[in-house]
C-alpha cells in the first residue's frame, strides 16, 4: 500500500519553480526599471525556462520510463500527472512573455533601438540585409528536403532551425534550414540608433532562394529542447578509465538525448505539426508556440552597443564592487586576517580581497599548502592563475574540482587540465555525490607554529558572477575551523564522507542532522515560553524532512521567516499548520545566492553560513559545507544584512498560501526600502570613508597603538 502524501502545507516543486521564473518576468514589468534592463530580465526568464526543460521536465521524463512507482512526496502526483500539469500552466507563460517583450520593444523603437523584419525595411536597408544573407549567412547554411533519400537530422538541443512546408510537382515535402551556431545573432544595419534584424528572421525571409525547385507554402522558426539531465553514474565507467575522459563521453551522448519540447514562433499549421512531433517523439501537449524570439541571448550583447547616452538612460547606473573598510587595501592580507576574522559580501564588496589573499600566499615563503574545492570558474580566472604560481613555486596545491557542474563540464575538465599542468594535485570528487563546497584552505608555518587561514562561501569562485550575484565570503584564522578544514581534505583525499568536525557542518553526514536539532532546540525554547526564532535565506526549499520540522516549530509557537530566492515547496500561512511562517522571495538587479541559517532570538542565537539549499540533494546527495559565524563584528554585519532584507518593501514579495507571491504592504507614509540598492550605497558610503582613513601603523608584531586603533575600528 502507497504511502499517503500529507499536502496541507506543500506545494509541487515544478509549479513553485514556475511561479518563482514568473517573478522574474514581472521585473520586465515593473516601471521602475530602466528599459532596457528590463528586456534583460525577458531574456533571463526565456533562458531559465530552457533550464527548466532540459533538467526538470528531463528528469520527470525519465522517471515516467521507470519500473519504479515515483510519487512526489509534496503533492502526491506522479511524473505522469507532474508532466501535465507543467505543460498546462507554460502556456501562460509565454503568453505574457510574448506580450512584455512586444511592448517593450515598441518603446525602446522610441529611442531608436529597433528589433526590425524584414518586411519593415526600405529598398536601401533591404539591400543590405539581402547582401548580409548572401556573403555572412548562405555560404554556411545546409539546407536539406527530407525525403527517402534524405532523413530527418538530429536537430541539437537550442538550435535554431528553419523548417518549410514545400510543395513540388504537387507533392507535400517539408525543408529544413539549421542556423550554425557560428553566425552572430543579428545584424546590425548602417544608420544611425541602434536597428537590427535577428538572423533567423534573415534566414526565415530569404530561404524561399535555397528551395529554388519547390513552392513554399509554410515556413517558421523553431527549436527543439533536448534532456540534459544525464548522470555520469549511470554510464558505463570502466574502473580503469581516466574520469576527465569519462565525463567526455557524457557529455557526448548529452546532445542526443531525447527531445522534451519544441518551440514555435508563430502559428504552425496542423499538417506541419503532425510532421514534426513524431519525428521528434512528443505530443501535443509539448509544443509551445510564440511570438517573441525562441533564445533572447541577443539581447546581452545588444547592450554593448548601445550609444552611451541610451546606456546611461536605459540601463542600470555602473556599480563598481568596492574593497571592505574592514580590510586595509594597501596592507597585506594574510597579517590581516590572522588578527581578525573579515567578511565579503558579493558584489557590494570586490572579490579582489580573497584574490590578494590567494596570491600573497602563493608567494609567502610561510605557506605549505594551498587545499580548495571548485565547482564553477569564470571563462578567465585569476584564481587559476595564481593556484598554479603556488605549485610552481614549490607549494603543496590540492583543487578538488566537481567535473560534474551542469553545463559547466567541459570547462572544468579544460581547468583540471591546466592545473595539473602546473603541478596541482587534482582529485573529482566522488561517485554519486557532487561536491558542492566552496572551502579554501592555506596552511603555514610560522616561527614552528602551525597557523590555517580558511575561506568559507556561499557562492562559486567566479570572478564573473561575484559582480551579479549576492555572496558571503568569510576569511577567518580560527584554529578550530581550521583544524576542522584540514581534516575535510583529508576525508575528501581518501573518500570519508562520514568524517567528524567540531565547527563545521558537512553533508551528506552531519548538515541536516544538525539543522533540525536547532530546529528542536528552539521548538523546546518555545514550549517553555521563552525567546526563539529561526531564519532561513537559501535559494530553494524542497526537503520534506525539514519542510516539515519547520511546519512543527510553526505549531509550537517559533517564529519563522524564510527568504527564499526560488522554489519553496512549504506553503506559509495554512491556519494552524504554518502560519507563524513568513516566507518572502527577493529579485533585483542582483541575483541572490547567500545561504544564512540562522537560530535563536538574543545576542547568542546560532548562526551559520554555507553552500547549502534545504533541497534533499544538497543534504543528502551532495557535498556542502556550512560554518559558524563567531566574531562579533562579522555577526552584527550579518545581522544588519537580515534586517534590510526583512525590512524590503521594493523588490521584495511575500509567498502566499494559495502559493501565488504578492508586494509586501507598505503602510501609509512609510519609506521605500529597496535592500539591494541601499547596500549599495552603504558600499559606496563605507569606501569613500576608508579611503579618508589614515594608513595603518606599521608596527612589528603589533604593539599597544595597533590594538588601540584596532579596538576603535570594531566599535559598533
Amino acid at each position: 500500500m502507497a504511502h499517503e502524501v500529507d499536502t496541507r502545507y506543500t506545494q509541487e516543486r515544478e509549479l513553485s519553480w514556475l511561479r518563482f521564473n514568473e517573478r522574474v518576468l514581472a521585473e520586465a514589468r515593473d516601471e521602475t526599471v530602466p528599459l532596457f534592463e528590463r528586456l534583460k530580465f525577458a531574456a533571463i526568464f526565456t533562458s531559465n525556462l530552457d533550464e527548466f526543460f532540459m533538467i526538470r521536465v528531463g528528469s520527470i521524463s525519465d522517471m515516467t520510463l521507470s519500473k519504479e512507482h515515483h510519487v512526489d512526496s509534496k503533492s502526491g502526483l506522479t511524473p505522469n500527472q507532474q508532466l501535465q500539469a507543467i505543460c498546462k500552466a507554460v502556456p501562460a507563460l509565454y503568453k505574457q512573455r510574448d506580450k512584455i517583450v512586444s511592448q517593450l520593444e515598441k518603446r525602446l523603437r522610441a529611442c531608436n533601438i529597433c528589433a526590425l523584419t524584414v518586411d519593415e525595411l526600405d529598398g536601401k536597408e533591404r539591400k543590405q540585409a539581402e547582401r548580409w544573407f548572401r556573403d555572412y549567412a548562405a555560404p554556411v547554411l545546409s539546407p536539406m528536403v527530407v525525403d527517402s533519400h534524405h532523413p530527418f537530422p538530429h536537430l541539437p538541443s537550442k538550435n535554431l532551425t528553419v523548417v518549410l512546408t514545400l510543395r513540388q510537382g504537387g507533392e507535400r515535402r517539408f525543408g529544413l534550414v539549421p542556423i550554425p551556431r557560428a553566425l552572430p545573432a543579428f545584424c546590425q544595419l548602417e544608420e544611425r540608433g541602434l536597428r537590427y534584424l535577428l538572423t533567423e528572421q534573415i534566414v526565415l525571409s530569404f530561404a524561399d532562394s535555397l528551395f529554388e525547385n519547390c513552392q513554399v507554402e509554410e515556413k517558421h522558426v523553431i527549436s527543439v529542447t533536448r534532456n540534459a539531465d544525464i548522470s555520469p553514474e549511470d554510464e558505463d565507467y570502466d574502473v580503469g578509465e581516466d574520469f576527465r575522459a569519462h565525463m567526455l563521453k557524457v557529455l557526448k551522448k548529452r546532445a542526443r538525448l531525447a527531445p522534451v519540447r519544441l518551440e514555435v514562433q508563430g502559428s504552425p499549421s496542423d499538417e506541419l505539426l503532425d510532421y514534426l512531433c513524431p519525428r521528434l517523439g512528443l505530443g501535443r501537449e509539448f509544443v509551445f508556440t510564440s511570438k517573441a524570439p525562441l533564445a533572447m541571448g541577443y539581447v546581452y550583447a545588444l547592450e554593448g552597443r548601445l550609444p552611451p547616452e541610451s546606456a546611461a538612460a536605459l540601463c542600470y547606473p555602473p556599480h563598481t564592487p568596492r574593497w571592505p573598510a574592514s580590510l586595509y587595501q594597501n596592507e597585506r592580507m594574510i597579517p590581516q586576517i590572522l588578527r581578525r576574522d573579515a567578511l565579503l559580501f558579493y558584489p557590494y564588496h570586490s572579490m579582489e580581497p580573497f584574490l590578494h589573499l590567494i596570491k600573497e600566499a602563493a608567494n609567502d615563503p610561510a605557506v605549505l599548502s594551498i587545499k580548495i574545492t571548485i565547482y564553477r570558474l569564470a571563462s578567465t580566472a585569476k584564481l587559476v592563475e595564481y593556484l598554479a604560481a603556488a605549485a610552481e613555486n614549490g607549494k603543496d596545491v590540492t583543487v578538488l574540482m566537481e567535473l560534474r557542474a551542469r553545463f559547466d563540464e567541459q570547462a572544468n575538465i579544460a581547468w583540471a587540465q591546466r592545473l595539473e599542468e602546473a603541478g596541482c594535485t587534482i582529485l573529482y570528487g566522488f561517485e554519486r555525490y557532487k561536491v558542492h563546497s566552496k572551502l579554501c584552505l592555506i596552511t603555514r608555518r610560522e616561527k614552528g607554529r602551525i597557523q590555517y587561514i580558511t575561506q568559507i562561501g556561499t557562492g562559486n569562485y567566479n570572478e564573473k558572477t561575484a559582480r551579479l550575484y549576492t555572496d558571503f565570503c568569510l576569511l577567518t584564522a580560527s584554529p578550530a575551523i581550521g583544524a576542522d578544514a584540514a581534516a575535510f581534505f583529508q576525508n575528501m583525499s581518501t573518500s570519508n564522507l562520514t568524517g567528524e568536525y567540531r565547527q563545521l557542518l558537512a553533508a551528506p553526514h552531519s548538515l541536516k542532522p544538525r539543522l533540525l536539532e536547532l530546529m528542536d532546540e528552539e521548538i523546546e525554547k518555545a514550549r517553555r515560553g521563552e525567546r526563539c526564532g529561526i531564519f532561513i535565506k537559501v535559494n530553494s526549499v524542497t526537503d520534506r524532512e525539514l519542510i516539515d520540522k519547520l511546519a512543527q516549530a510553526s505549531q509550537a509557537g517559533v517564529p519563522v521567516t524564510l527568504n527564499v530566492r526560488g522554489i519553496c515547496c512549504l506553503r506559509p500561512g495554512v491556519p494552524g499548520l504554518t502560519d507563524r511562517i513568513r516566507v518572502f522571495s527577493v529579485v533585483g538587479r542582483f541575483l541572490e545566492h547567500p545561504r544564512i541559517y540562522a537560530f535563536g532570538a538574543g545576542p547568542d542565537a546560532s548562526l551559520y553560513i554555507g553552500s547549502a539549499d534545504l533541497m534533499t540533494r544538497n543534504t543528502e546527495r551532495r557535498v556542502e559545507v556550512a560554518c559558524p559565524v563567531t566574531d562579533p563584528a562579522v555577526r552584527r554585519q550579518i545581522k544588519h544584512y537580515v534586517e534590510l532584507y526583512c525590512s524590503d518593501n521594493v523588490k521584495a514579495r511575500n509567498l502566499g498560501v494559495d502559493g501565488a507571491y504578492a508586494p509586501v504592504p507598505r503602510a501609509e507614509g512609510e519609506p521605500a526600502l529597496d535592500a539591494q540598492a541601499a547596500l549599495m550605497a552603504e558600499a559606496e558610503l563605507e569606501a569613500a570613508s576608508a579611503a579618508a582613513r589614515p594608513a595603518p601603523v606599521q608596527e612589528r608584531g603589533g604593539g599597544p597603538l595597533r590594538r588601540l586603533l584596532e579596538y576603535f575600528r570594531r566599535r559598533p
